[in-house]
């Protein structure tokens, strides 16, 4: 297909500043930050304002057999935004308007690009609170956070961000606008099309708007950190906590690999002699305390060797700047690893039940002894969500063969333990075989028919998730 006839109807639908196809802004668009994941340059990349420019660059698309790419900020890591050859990208990022903020109903209407921080802020100032809040929050968008199921810190007690959208705007293959959901408080009328669109990965349509609903701000947390000498005594020390009824805001773990590479990254004075830390907060009002020490005593209970208490804000707020640290200290870490700077990273991201997760933390560190490759285990132990960062060396075969092998015997051993090949980054390119061995055969086709059923023609997203 000549692209001249495509690109001259996206050019006049949108204009020609929203109309990219310079080679450099190509290639920026062309993945996003998951390592070992195949892409190739798109034919165009374009920047729509509204649901009516979205619609034409879909149907313009549709007429000339070019495969669409939705993308967000490009802060994915299972490769889910990775471009193919001669696709048009559809870029969100300029839909970055606040529409609604309704503290009475207590939601919010935003369009896809606006950032997950840039709402957390709105709405605080309103006296509400949108929990969702992955690692990357301050650069990732809602309709990425959306369209991959995001999650974050918070998880452990406030849930995923599925939990928190009522509603959908979504352009359909067809060029159709579908709007899902709600926005009342209650509502069961029909199928829930709201959620079959979260966590589709741009596969099924490109949203367009989200509703979602808020809470009432929290009070202030408190923060402690357990210092242990191995993980596995952290993660024992997770399932009591569970075992107790007890309900931190936040319960992250940080393996002695990371803990050196953050303090490497920015010197914050943490304990790099450990094996493992566990940072922990609740936001319970006037039982902060009480359950703050009760968490404390079954850490001690567990193994800890220290057990820390924040004395301030200034202070919590450092440690949780530390956790928030770990991605781009791993980073640096393997940049820093092999020379010319070719070292990577495959994060990981395999959920387990609770009570398995010292099986799981036991098992990583065994897979990279007999891989012989290094691991840093970082996550929200608090849910059983971990992420194994792998690092390994671009420019060497035999590294990244090492590196593919543990990733697959993590996948396999999260999956024996009665877990999901992810928790909450996506299925993306990285973990397509993977989703197939969780749902079986049925599941597949299940998926396959919802498919055909919305794109039948495969125009979204090709190649990505099944």
């Amino acid at each position: 297909m000549a692209a001249s006839p495509l690109l001259a109807d996206l050019r006049a639908a949108l204009g020609d500043s929203a109309v990219l196809t310079d080679p450099d802004l190509l290639r920026m668009h062309e993945r996003d930050e998951a390592d070992l994941c195949d892409s190739a340059p798109p034919l165009v990349v374009v920047r729509p304002r509204s649901t009516e420019e979205v619609a034409a660059v879909v149907r313009a698309a549709g007429r000339y057999g070019v495969p669409v790419v939705p993308q967000g900020a490009r802060t994915g890591l299972a490769g889910a935004a990775n471009s193919i050859d001669g696709a048009v990208v559809l870029s969100t990022v300029a839909m970055d308007r606040i529409l609604e903020i309704d503290p009475v109903s207590r939601i919010a209407v935003v369009q896809p690009g606006v950032v997950n921080a840039t709402l957390a802020g709105a709405v605080r100032r309103e006296g509400l609170y949108y929990p969702p809040d992955p690692g990357s929050w301050e650069s990732s968008t809602i309709g990425g956070n959306v369209s991959t199921n995001a999650g974050g810190m918070c998880c452990v007690k406030y849930g995923v961000t599925t939990e928190y959208v009522l509603g959908l705007e979504v352009v359909l293959a067809s060029g159709e606008v579908l709007r899902t959901g709600r926005r009342t408080a209650k509502g069961v009328a029909g199928y829930d099309l709201t959620r079959l669109f979260v966590g589709s990965e741009g596969t099924l349509g490109v949203i367009t708007e989200v509703t979602v609903s808020l809470r009432p701000a929290p009070e202030s947390s408190l923060t402690l950190v357990a210092v242990f000498d191995s993980t596995a005594e952290a993660g024992a020390a997770v399932a009591q906590i569970a075992a107790k009824g007890l309900t931190p805001s936040l319960l992250e773990l940080l393996d002695r690999t990371h803990l050196r590479a953050i303090e490497a990254y920015q010197p914050m004075g943490l304990r790099t002699d450990a094996q493992a830390l566990l940072l922990a907060a609740v936001d319970t009002g006037s039982r902060a305390a009480e359950d703050l020490a009760r968490i404390g005593e079954v850490c001690e209970a567990a193994g800890a060797d220290e057990v820390y208490a924040a004395t301030d804000a200034v202070e919590a707020a450092a440690l949780l700047q530390a956790r928030r640290l770990a991605h781009p200290a791993m980073e640096r870490f393997a940049a820093q690893a092999y020379p010319g700077g070719n070292g990577g990273l495959v994060i990981d991201d395999v959920a387990v039940p609770r009570g398995a997760l010292a099986a799981l933390l036991d098992g990583v560190a065994r897979i990279a002894q007999e891989c012989d490759v290094t691991i840093g285990v970082v996550g929200h132990a608090g849910d059983g969500n971990m992420h194994p960062n792998i690092v390994v060396d671009r420019a060497d075969p035999a590294s990244l063969d090492r590196g593919r092998r543990a990733f697959d015997e993590i996948m396999r051993l999260g999956l024996e333990l009665g877990g999901t090949c992810t928790g909450e980054h996506g299925v993306g390119l990285l973990k397509r075989d993977w989703l197939a061995r969780e749902i079986g055969p049925v599941g597949v086709r299940v998926h396959q028919a919802i498919k055909a059923a919305l794109d039948p023609t495969g125009l979204f997203n090709p190649g990505k998730v099944l």
